[in-house]
């Protein structure tokens, strides 16, 4: 049985935290005054989608991986010209940055799907009150209200 890749912290190989939405009940997702309820439909998409992006971004990093992997193996040979190696190392840290973007959404989708699993999703981390489901619709690994996340920005 093949290991999984563990990079930066992130496991590449592993499936996203297992959550049944038909098991879930959408009224223990919290909303904010004046919005409608959380329905069972409404769940499992956001689910679903979770799930999803989830596979996205692990492909999104092997795929930066691979091209990493390619880069460095371009850099062998002496004699290069310095636009070819200044171009070369645009390349590298441009991959460098997609691959670290894809690693650092796949952790806010594994985060959120985590706090689905155990019933603290739609709660800010910061204040404890609801998130929002307008911006959980929007933004679904989103783990602050508008409000924290403002105030953190600023920072």
């Amino acid at each position: 049985m093949p290991t999984a890749k563990k990079t930066a912290g992130v496991d590449r190989g592993a499936q996203a935290p297992s959550v049944d939405a038909t098991k879930l009940d959408p009224a223990d997702f919290p909303v904010r005054d004046g919005e409608d309820p959380w329905t069972a439909e409404e769940v499992a998409e956001l689910v679903a989608d979770l799930e999803a992006d989830h596979e996205r971004q692990q492909q999104a990093i092997a795929q930066a991986e691979e091209e990493l992997a390619d880069l460095r193996n371009g850099f062998e040979g002496a004699g290069r010209d310095p636009a070819d190696v200044g171009f070369s190392n645009f390349e590298r840290d441009q991959e460098y940055l997609l691959a670290n973007a894809a690693r650092n959404m796949l952790e806010q989708n594994e985060m959120a799907l985590k706090a689905i699993a155990n019933g603290r999703y739609g709660f800010c981390e910061n204040c404890e009150q609801p998130i929002g489901k307008g911006r959980l619709e929007a933004f679904p690994r989103a783990s602050m209200c508008v409000t924290c996340k403002q105030r953190t920005e600023r920072r």
